[in-house]
């Protein structure tokens, strides 16, 4: 026999269906939010890089399209969401999101990898041991976007439900350890360089960046990838969209630091640094203890 079933809510009041649990109902306006949010965001850093173009490197143009991404990654996931909502069925909005999911996934993690090497803005190129690194990165975000694809459109009942959430953890988790080691490959080289290159005040300031950005990257792979899972154990299914949210909110907080920390300058640090604040600077690297991973 061929059987049809269907789960849906009754809106109070209207009395119409909603195909979502309670805890997701509100996430269609959630994630439109936030595209307003990341629109308004790539309009401003868009702004910044035509005042500042001649001093803007293409990895500020890089960071711009990978927030387009996300703004567009936002609004596919809530036109998906609100025609689920609605019908119970994507109508294809689903495929969208899927590809724009995809897209900025990639886009994200190449782009920490290019500002962890310095990339455009230290270096114009990128060395062979970078270059594995994206390498190994890009493949396995391929893969852990069929599995998260496969994650979505079925269910624990699939087959091979559990092999490919395992994949996708394993994957992730990956792809969260390889983003660090060029920053720290970084870190190490400036470190170097302020102690033979005559600059130890351009070398600190970009030593102490790079730290700042290493902790920054920590914290929000912590945070997306921890405590988030943490909050979808532990909340209340009508609650179940605060994770979301939580989440989003981590994630523009990255976005701010990295396009504010690594904004183009248009005054280059060699000539405002005067001979106090480079003894200085060179005396601090004598004092400072060594960086450890």
């Amino acid at each position: 026999m061929s059987v049809e079933s269907a789960m849906y809510n009754i809106e109070p009041g209207s009395g119409r269906r909603v195909y979502l649990s309670a805890g997701s109902a509100i996430l269609p306006f959630v994630y439109f939010l936030f595209f307003l949010v990341y629109g308004s965001l790539a309009t401003l850093w868009a702004s910044v890089l035509f005042r500042k173009r001649l001093t803007a490197c293409r990895i500020h143009y890089f960071m711009l399209a990978v927030v387009i991404l996300k703004a567009l990654n936002l609004i596919c996931e809530a036109e998906d969401k609100s025609y689920i909502e609605r019908t119970g069925n994507a109508h294809g909005w689903d495929v969208l999101f899927y590809i724009f999911s995809f897209l900025k996934g990639i886009s994200l993690f190449t782009l920490i990898v290019l500002i962890g090497t310095g990339w455009s803005f230290l270096k114009p190129y990128l060395q062979d041991r970078e270059k594995k690194v994206l390498m190994v990165v890009i493949p396995l975000q391929l893969v852990a976007n069929i599995a998260q694809v496969v994650i979505d459109e079925s269910g624990p009942y699939a087959r091979d439900w559990i092999t490919w959430k395992q994949i996708f953890l394993l994957v992730d988790v990956i792809c969260c350890c390889a983003v660090l080691f060029p920053i720290v490959w970084s870190i190490k080289n400036l470190r170097e360089a302020a102690r033979t290159d005559g600059k130890a005040a351009v070398n600190l300031m970009k030593l102490t960046l790079f730290r700042q950005y290493y902790i920054v990257v920590i914290c929000y792979i912590y945070f997306t990838r921890v405590v988030v899972y943490a909050l979808v154990t532990i909340t209340s299914y009508r609650y179940i969209w605060t994770s979301v949210v939580a989440g989003e909110l981590a994630t523009l907080a990255f976005y701010i630091f990295t396009g504010y920390r690594f904004r183009p300058e248009v005054h280059n640090p060699y000539f405002v640094i005067d001979d106090d604040e480079e003894e200085a600077a060179a005396e601090a690297l004598k004092l400072e203890d060594e960086f450890e991973l």
